[in-house]
């Protein structure tokens, strides 16, 4: 699988499965001199693992991570940084039937064919939510960097899930309130409308998709490499890495395309001595290089596919129809666990164009 790195200074590479040992991701290019330790990775990470809350599966895993290499005295000493996680929670039985019947929606058939039956199909092997744990590994390495030296901090929250929605724009202030509730959002009555709907999908065998809106701020003006390395292609590639990802838009996005150029321009202005712009329908990015404003993004993320209602399938054997009702341990939503994850990938992407710009030196 050639597909399990990302980055071109900062190199994250993802390793593990679902139901395998282990989950793990080494990170290659980090300057030495920072300061880490194995509590900076794991709030990252309790904020994403499973088994917290009825909004998400019932799989409890510690998701406790290990770094075995690249810190030496609690400093990054510049070689990769391997981190791990032992897989402890897992129930294989749950897929056997998932051998010769194909998930609607899932990545069980093309999988199958690609790898010519030698996939690892158990809690879906490398195409599980489940290695998402490896962004955010790497991630949270990522975030600290920016924030150390650039003063950079990127905040992921849910803004949608199904039909409920909230309203008001996302400020500073509310950032302490992300992680206040189940299911991310900053908005405390929304974020139990949002609830009730998972839960009420959840009752009916069924799941439930939605958006997290992410704002980077601190951004100096400059980073990314165009045509091919702009910053809105390279975020836009690594956050499609995240199963369940159809959509991603930055700014005004599809909105922007009903209106007139009049309206969606920014003007520039002179505010505290520095020039930035009177609005932000350009959400951070112009020409694939950031401008200084905040980095705004959103994330649609479909419904889980995995869902105990009855549905039509076949079956790979016999190539007949038949019913599949999948069983074990599923997100009825994924979308409130994705926030830590998204908020890593996007530091990742920064962080990298940060050192491929100089912004940032090898040694701190």
């Amino acid at each position: 699988m050639s597909g399990s790195s990302i980055g071109q200074r900062l190199v994250l590479t993802s390793f593990g499965e679902s139901h395998g040992k282990c989950v793990g991701a080494v990170l290659d290019g980090c300057p030495a001199g920072l300061e880490i330790q194995e509590k900076d990775i794991q709030k990252m990470l309790d904020y994403r693992k499973p088994g917290q809350s009825l909004v998400s599966t019932q799989r409890k895993e510690g998701d406790k991570v290990e770094i075995i290499s690249g810190v030496f005295r609690g400093y990054t000493t510049g070689a990769p940084i391997t981190m791990i996680i032992w897989n402890q929670d897992q129930n294989s039985r749950a897929y056997d039937e998932l051998t010769t019947k194909l998930r609607p929606g899932h990545s069980d058939y093309p999988a199958f064919v690609k790898y010519n039956k030698f996939n690892d199909h158990r809690g879906g092997g490398r195409f599980s939510g489940r290695l998402t744990a490896t962004h955010v590994m790497g991630g949270a390495i990522a975030r600290k960097l920016l924030k150390v030296t650039l003063g950079v901090e990127t905040n992921s929250y849910t803004v949608k899930i199904g039909k409920i929605s909230m309203t008001e724009k996302f400020e500073a202030k509310m950032k302490s309130q992300i992680y206040d509730n189940e299911v991310r959002c900053p908005n405390k009555k929304t974020a139990e409308k949002m609830k009730k709907a998972i839960l009420d999908a959840r009752k009916n065998s069924d799941s439930l998709g939605g958006v997290i809106e992410s704002t980077t701020v601190n951004i100096p003006v400059g980073l990314g490499e165009p045509i091919f390395g702009s910053l809105e292609s390279d975020i836009s590639k690594a956050i499609f890495s995240i199963p369940s990802v159809k959509g991603v838009e930055f700014g005004s996005g599809f909105a922007g395309s009903e209106l007139f150029g009049s309206e969606n321009n920014d003007p520039y202005i002179v505010r505290g001595g520095k020039i930035v712009t009177k609005t932000n329908n350009a959400g951070g990015i112009l020409g694939g290089l950031s401008n200084g404003m905040p980095i705004v993004m959103r994330v649609a993320f479909k419904p889980a596919s995995s869902i105990a209602k009855k549905q039509t399938t076949i079956d790979i054997k016999t190539k007949r129809p038949v019913t599949l009702q999948v069983h074990g341990r599923h997100d009825p939503c994924v979308v409130p666990r994705a926030p830590p994850v998204v908020d890593s990938l996007v530091s990742l992407v920064l962080a990298d164009h940060a050192l491929l710009g100089g912004f940032i030196k090898p040694t701190l």
